[in-house]
């Protein structure tokens, strides 16, 4: 980390009410100071705020040099003049209690894209430079104020579309994951010191570390470990949100549901079989959670070119989906047909949703396949039955509480954080081999030197969550894909 002083805007790009410059570093507020016409920012007092002008020093014109009028003894002409570039509010944070724990300056001025480019043009002309993506929330990660996992959360709680993202990110950045790893890694630290004192102590064959008490430690970070793994389905999808691909014969009523989802026409409705050539994706968000609903081609055999197209896409948003909607009527489908279906795309992981379209035109609503279909599915392959009127919004809301239940029994009963970053992901699942191979290494009784060599490999990885173990290529990868301004 250098010592730069950088600046950019912290504000969305475009106009507005207000804007806002950051400035952070060393000479931060000699830079500023420079440029604004008011309070001496070296001897402001921190968190304060101060209104003045930012301004620009500008070479004179023809006209201010004084000898258009014959004159003698004109006055000299001044090397430059100060041109006011707007009025702005300037507020202070002294070093350490910032967010770069370095000395910054924000500049909130009328939000104009042209005022800001001078404003920054002035800051950079005068000692500045501006500022790499998330260069700020790095320049916090490195002078230790936070650490990694809580700055990948203040990416995630800037892109957080829903509320249940925000409350996920916002626990991570007060430190809900990090607190969690440090647990673990301390009491695999404090092992893992015992083992390497017996390396020192060698030649006397002595054991300092309870091989009993490694083996219950392992089993606790076994399940510990094991139950943040599966906390990431429900964190991915609160994070991403949850692919929903509507399937289904022609005409069997998808792009009516999709319609009646949405409230609003978005798909094109036709008696005509094949209306719908390729998908509709359109993202609806139910109860705080995501869902991106895919409407696609019907399913059949058919010799027309771009239907077939469409198809193909059905089947490979089938096997990208988290949920399937499966539309049918009994005027066109048998239970067989639907038996048939399910058993062929069935995979734990997809949660499938059996909906009978058209029950306003059966008698009472009622369905003859219910049973058949549940004797021949039950309880090998798990389904929700339901009966919809896509046209009349019939259970449409029922249809929806379904979804939203599906994210919530996601949640992991054993632990209160949730994993939504797959580079945790990864980095849990590594430390979860490692720790296996401890256990392994502690019951075949293996040297005391491979036993140390998996200890560390497991600290290693859990440390790589929080930053404690990371190299730059890592570190530009993360940082490269915030906001140029934090």
């Amino acid at each position: 980390m250098n010592n730069d002083t950088i600046c950019a805007l912290a504000t969305a790009n475009g106009m507005g009410a207000i804007g806002i410059i950051r400035v952070s570093g060393k000479d931060a507020f000699e830079i500023v100071s420079k440029v604004f016409d008011g309070k001496d920012l070296t001897k402001a007092a921190s968190h304060t705020v101060h209104y003045g002008f930012v301004f620009e020093d500008q070479e004179p014109g023809a006209e201010s040099q004084g000898a258009g009028n014959g004159m003698l003894g004109a006055s000299p002409r001044p090397t430059s003049i100060r041109q006011p570039i707007d009025e702005v509010m300037v507020t202070v944070f002294r070093a350490p209690k910032t967010f770069t724990t370095e000395d910054s300056v924000e500049i909130s001025f009328h939000g104009s894209p042209h005022i800001a480019k001078k404003i920054l043009e002035v800051l950079i002309k005068n000692g500045a430079r501006m500022a790499k993506a998330g260069e700020f929330t790095m320049r916090a990660f490195m002078n230790g104020r936070i650490d990694l996992a809580q700055a990948e959360s203040v990416a995630d709680l800037i892109a957080a579309e829903n509320e249940v993202s925000r409350k996920v990110a916002l626990n991570q950045l007060k430190g809900g994951i990090s607190s969690e790893i440090s647990v673990l890694r301390n009491d695999l630290l404090n092992f893992t010191s015992l083992i390497e004192l017996e390396l020192d102590f060698a030649e006397e064959d002595v054991e300092f570390a309870d091989r009993k008490a490694l083996v219950a430690l392992i089993e606790n970070l076994k399940s510990k470990i094991q139950n943040l793994l599966e906390s990431f389905r429900y964190g991915n999808a609160v994070k991403n949100g949850v692919n929903v691909a509507i399937v289904g014969k022609p005409n069997a009523g998808k792009s009516t549901l999709l319609n009646a989802l949405l409230k609003e026409d978005r798909a094109i409705v036709s008696d005509i079989a094949g209306t719908t050539r390729d998908t509709i994706e359109e993202v609806l968000h139910i109860k705080g959670h995501a869902f991106r609903f895919i409407d696609t081609a019907g399913l059949r055999e058919t010799a027309d070119e771009i239907e077939r197209i469409g198809v193909e896409k059905a089947h490979e948003k089938i096997a990208a989906a988290q949920i399937l909607l499966y539309l049918f009527d009994q005027q066109d489908s048998t239970a067989e047909e639907v038996i048939d279906f399910v058993k062929k795309v069935w995979r734990k992981d997809l949660k499938i949703i059996l909906l009978q379209n058209k029950i306003d035109l059966t008698k009472n609503g009622e369905s003859v396949y219910f049973d058949a279909v549940k004797s021949a599915l039950l309880p090998d392959y798990s389904t929700i039955y339901l009966g919809i009127s896509a046209k009349d919004k019939t259970n449409i809301e029922i249809l929806k509480n379904e979804l939203s239940e599906y994210i919530e029994s996601l949640k992991s009963e054993e632990s209160s954080v949730v994993i939504t970053n797959q580079r945790h992901y990864e980095a849990l699942q590594k430390s979860l081999e490692s720790v296996n191979a401890v256990e392994s290494a502690v019951s075949q009784n293996i040297h005391t030197e491979l036993l140390a060599y998996e200890l560390r490999n497991a600290l290693e990885h859990l440390g790589e969550i929080s930053g404690e173990f990371t190299n730059d290529e890592v570190l530009g990868n993360i940082f490269s894909k915030f906001c140029i301004g934090k």
